[in-house]
This record gives C-alpha cells, sequence and structure tokens, in this order.
C-alpha cells in the first residue's frame, strides 16, 4: 500500500522522475481532454463534464506535496481510475474509457485521507465507448484471462494466509516469518485489485507510518512489526489475545477479498492502468525498502508487484502488438531487464533481505523500474485507439 512518510515522498518522487510522459488520445483542445491543476489545497478540473468515450486527465501537480489523482464511481467507493505518485512540478496523465454517467474527481495531496474531491459527469457522447470489432475480442479475451488470475492469486492468498495466521496465534514465530512474504507475494501481485476495495486496503495493509490521526494499527503490517521487533526502539510484544484478534481480522478481511473477487472483470484501461498502478507502487514503496519496514522483506513484494504488471500487459499483448508492435517491443525489452536485476537477487526460493543490497543495487533496480514505467505508462493510450 502506498501511504508514506515525508522522506520516503521524496524518494518516490525521484524513483518516478522521467517517467511522466503519456501519449494519450485525444489530443488537447478536445472536450475529452481535461487539465488537471493539483495543488496541496485544491483540485481544479478544467471541466465537470466530458463526452462519453476515451478521456485523458492531465494532471500537474503545482503544490509541494506529493498528489494523488482519482476518478471514483457514483458511490465514491469504487476507484475507476488513478495516478499516484506525482511529485510537486511533475505532470502524469490518466486515461480512460469512461460510459455515461456520474463520478467524481479527487486529487489527494500528501496522498493521505479522502482527498478533494468533486462531482464529475460523462454525458452520452453517441460513440460507441470501449472496443469493437476485432479489439473487442482481444479485450473478452484479456479481460477473462486477467479475471481468472485475480481469482487464482486470491485462492492462494486465502491458503496461505490462512497457514500464516494459524502459526501466528499458535506462538510458532520463525514459521510465521518464513510465511508472512510468501503469503504476501499473492497480494502485491494484484495490489492494485486489491486497494480498490477501500474498506478493506487500509484494514489489510496499512504501514504505521502511513496512518492517520486515531486510525488503528492492524493487518499484514502490525503482525510484521510483531514478529520482526528489532528495529521497533522500545517495542512491547502484543499479547497472546492481542495477536489472536489482529491475525482473526486479517483473515476474515482475507474471506471478504476473496469473496469479491469471485465475479470481477476488467476493462482494457483498467488492466493497462493497473499494470502502470503496480510499477508505481515498486517505485514508491519496494525499491526504496520502505514497504517492509520490520522484516526487510521488500523484494518478495518487488517480485510479486512485477508479476502482476507483467501479467496484465501479457494479456493485452495481441492488442498492443497490433496497434503499437514497437511500444509492445520496448515493454518486453524492460521487464526482461527489471527481472534480470532481481533475479540476481535471488536466494533460494526468496530474496535477500533490503539491507543486504548495495547503494548502487538500489540505484540500478529504480533506474530499470523507472525505464520500464517509460513505456507502459503509454500502453493505456495505445490500446484504446
Amino acid at each position: 500500500m502506498i501511504r508514506k512518510t515525508t522522506a520516503l515522498l521524496a524518494v518516490g518522487a525521484f524513483a518516478l522522475t522521467g517517467c511522466t510522459e503519456n501519449n494519450a488520445a485525444p489530443a488537447a483542445g478536445d472536450a475529452r481532454h481535461l487539465a488537471v491543476t493539483a495543488t496541496d489545497d485544491s483540485c481544479q478540473v478544467a471541466a465537470a463534464t466530458a463526452p462519453s468515450g476515451t478521456v485523458t486527465f492531465s494532471v500537474t501537480n503545482s503544490g509541494n506535496k506529493v498528489n494523488e489523482f482519482y476518478v471514483l464511481g457514483s458511490d465514491g467507493l469504487r476507484i475507476i481510475g488513478e495516478v499516484e505518485n506525482i511529485g510537486p512540478g511533475l505532470s502524469r496523465d490518466l486515461v480512460l474509457s469512461l460510459a455515461p454517467g456520474e463520478y467524481f474527481s479527487a486529487c489527494k495531496p500528501g496522498m493521505v485521507g479522502e482527498g478533494i474531491r468533486a462531482p464529475f459527469s460523462v454525458i452520452d457522447s453517441g460513440e460507441q465507448v470501449g472496443p469493437a470489432g476485432d479489439d473487442k475480442q482481444f479485450v473478452d479475451q484479456a479481460s477473462t484471462a486477467y479475471a481468472g488470475y485475480v481469482k487464482d492469486q486470491t485462492d492462494q492468498l486465502l491458503a496461505k494466509t490462512q497457514k500464516f495466521v494459524t502459526a501466528v496465534k499458535a506462538g510458532k514465530d520463525d514459521e510465521a516469518r518464513t510465511l508472512y512474504p510468501d503469503a504476501r507475494m499473492h497480494w502485491e501481485r494484484i495490489e492494485t485489485v486489491a486497494e480498490s476495495f477501500g474498506d478493506l486496503d487500509p484494514r489489510m495493509d496499512a504501514r504505521e507510518a502511513d496512518l492517520e490521526k486515531g486510525q488503528a494499527f492492524t493487518g499484514w503490517h502490525r503482525l510484521e512489526k510483531d514478529l520482526w521487533p528489532a528495529r521497533a526502539t522500545g517495542y512491547t510484544a502484543m499479547t497472546s489475545a492481542e495477536r489472536a484478534k489482529i491475525a482473526d481480522t486479517l483473515l476474515a478481511d482475507t474471506k471478504t477479498l476473496h469473496q469479491r473477487t469471485r465475479t470481477m472483470s476488467f476493462t482494457a484501461d483498467e488492466i493497462s492502468n493497473g499494470a502502470k498502478g503496480l510499477l508505481d507502487e515498486v517505485a514508491a514503496g519496494k525499491v526504496t525498502g520502505e514497504e517492509e519496514y520490520w522484516s526487510r522483506t521488500d523484494l518478495y513484494d518487488f517480485q510479486g508487484n512485477i508479476d502482476g504488471a507483467r501479467v496484465a500487459w501479457e494479456g493485452l499483448r495481441p492488442l498492443l502488438k497490433k496497434k503499437d508492435a514497437t511500444l509492445d517491443g520496448q515493454i518486453d525489452k524492460e521487464f526482461a531487464n527489471l527481472q534480470q536485476l532481481l533475479d540476481a537477487q535471488k536466494q533460494g526460493a526468496g530474496f535477500v533481505t533490503y539491507d543486504k543490497l548495495s547503494k548502487e543495487q538500489v540505484k540500478d533496480l529504480s533506474d530499470a523500474v523507472n525505464a520500464l514505467s517509460e513505456p507502459l505508462s503509454k500502453m493505456t493510450a495505445a490500446v484504446l485507439k
């Protein structure tokens, strides 16, 4: 979950420098191309309405805090699309295929809280929304494949979380420490899908440094801290009853996530933007070593995010090759380069801990993430042409 301390925000912004371009369609001047100016206390969208079809939000952060921009469903909960980690002075595009209806736009300065929201309406243009003909067949196949992937990952997440929770409650800490990063990889592979459930994500994946005032510290990272307390100065371990309560809640939330993902379907822009979102997760929390502050198991999460992004891209490859074979080749090359660097850090069935990485190795990984993010950020616009 990308909710970072001030120090991390700066690192995350650095990590994303150079990957802000997205050659989105339609062109500037079109009613479907909307400028968004985000500051530390405002979120100005050029218009409150747009015609249905492919809509591009060009977001510029004119504030001093790292920002995010969202388009939410009419319930204000469902995330239709988002761009994260927009550093001060940077711009990012969010490209979506929007059907007629009511939505909300939202900026989130500092990437905390509910953000600055406003109603946003999409008016029926009379045009086809989404792919047609052969393109629709490609997207339908990608959606089916990705939905199956999400179901499989949540199946495995639930099974491994059950084992993890059992070990935690039995006081088998060594076993729990072994199970923890392996189980979390399944979460990380579908993290952007899991994050779309705004009620579950904060309870399951919020880091202590990300908590808002009055918000309880629960979920994976609460148990992580109790299992790896070495970096927690003056820490008092949880009682058995406290541990059991946290563990049982994590398992119950995992079951809810599992149930909710049984019948999901995905559009091309959801799959494509999700792939880019997973790269943003890597840049903001994994390559910096902040996500798993206590356990130092960040490279497992790193691999999980990359796996998820690669699966999303692979599902859309037939359509992307048809629309922009050169871009597809660039993405292919950069995925291979990044995976080669990750493979160099493998240790047995897992990875070395983050503290074993040199500054040069962290920089190489960060550079490879940026190199992949740049072409991946163009995929949505390409497949929606």
